[in-house]
């Protein structure tokens, strides 16, 4: 980091494997952020629903005794981590709001430790194995950014990440860095024929939220293969990865486990959208027709 440098920030991506502990995946979590902190992390973010295998792959009830109150024990103990390192940490949990409702939500815990609030997955997907509209309302609380020690940033949790209206609302909340807690693999039937095609879309339409809004991104993407609790299973990617506003790359990770640390300058959010106004050139007037489920003729 350049300490002389105040827009100057240092990301940390937690990529990892998750066991059918909670306990043992969380403590995992946590050495993660240590190790990105140890490499000058100041922001670090989890993967989606990091506490767990993707429950998602089958609907079984016994699986919503997974979830938590947020804040709740996880936020607790992650608080004081941040606490500890002096690191924002975005964490994806599976939020128990109440009896029968629950939700796919993301804590942001800032450096001192305080907890600063939550976004709730407003996406929720239902395709083979990925049976999500089973376990989680979609959210209510809108599209939202935060200011913490290290920067304004916003969150956005995985199948959020196929919508420009999601990443350009929460651009336009203030963000300058959205974060992509994500859990996307391949079914092992379709990977020889589109696995590559699969996995290039996903980098593709997040990078262009970076360039269309002049913003950073940073997604992570767990790893390994789930498959006990459906047939084939699913195979995690990896390949987690921070853009700046010009789409670029500036690190991306394999398909194992890792800890990957980028350095961004937020200096450059304001630059680029300088240069590129698209903001400016929004034609805001033009736009109610977005609010329509599809346009009739």
């Amino acid at each position: 980091m350049s300490t002389n440098d105040p827009t100057t920030v240092r990301l940390g991506l937690v990529q990892m494997a998750c066991t059918t502990d909670p306990a043992e995946n969380l403590a995992k979590a946590e050495r993660g952020i240590r190790d990105a902190a140890a490499k000058g992390a100041q922001i670090v973010c989890l993967q989606e629903l990091f506490r767990s295998q993707y429950f998602c792959q089958v609907e079984d009830h016994d699986n919503f005794a997974l979830a938590e109150p947020i804040p709740g024990p996880s936020t607790e103990r992650l608080s004081a981590l941040a606490k500890e390192l002096d690191v924002v940490i975005v964490a994806s949990l599976f939020e128990k709001r109440a009896e029968g409702l629950y939700h796919n939500t993301a804590a942001v815990i800032d450096a001192g430790g305080e907890y600063l609030g939550k976004y709730r997955k407003m996406h929720i997907p239902d395709d083979p194995q990925y049976y999500e509209k089973f376990y989680f309302t979609p959210g209510d609380l809108g599209f939202r950014a935060w200011d913490t020690k290290y920067g304004r940033i916003g969150v956005l949790v995985c199948w959020d990440q196929w919508y420009p209206e999601a990443a350009r609302l929460t651009a336009m909340a203030g963000a300058h860095i959205l974060f992509y807690p994500t859990a996307i693999g391949w079914l092992p039937p379709e990977k020889d024929e589109h696995g590559e095609q699969q996995q290039s879309a996903w980098e593709t339409i997040q990078r262009s939220h970076a360039i269309a809004n002049g913003v950073y991104v940073c997604a992570v993407n767990r790893v390994g293969h789930e498959g006990a609790a459906a047939p084939g299973g699913i195979e995690f990617w990896g390949g987690s990865f921070v853009a700046d506003p010009g789409g670029r790359i500036l690190v991306k990770g394999g398909r194992g486990e890792e800890v990957l640390t980028a350095e961004v300058d937020l200096g450059k959010v304001d630059v680029s959208r300088t240069h590129w106004p698209f903001l400016r050139d929004r034609r805001i007037d033009a736009y109610g027709d977005m609010t329509k489920r599809y346009l009739d003729q």
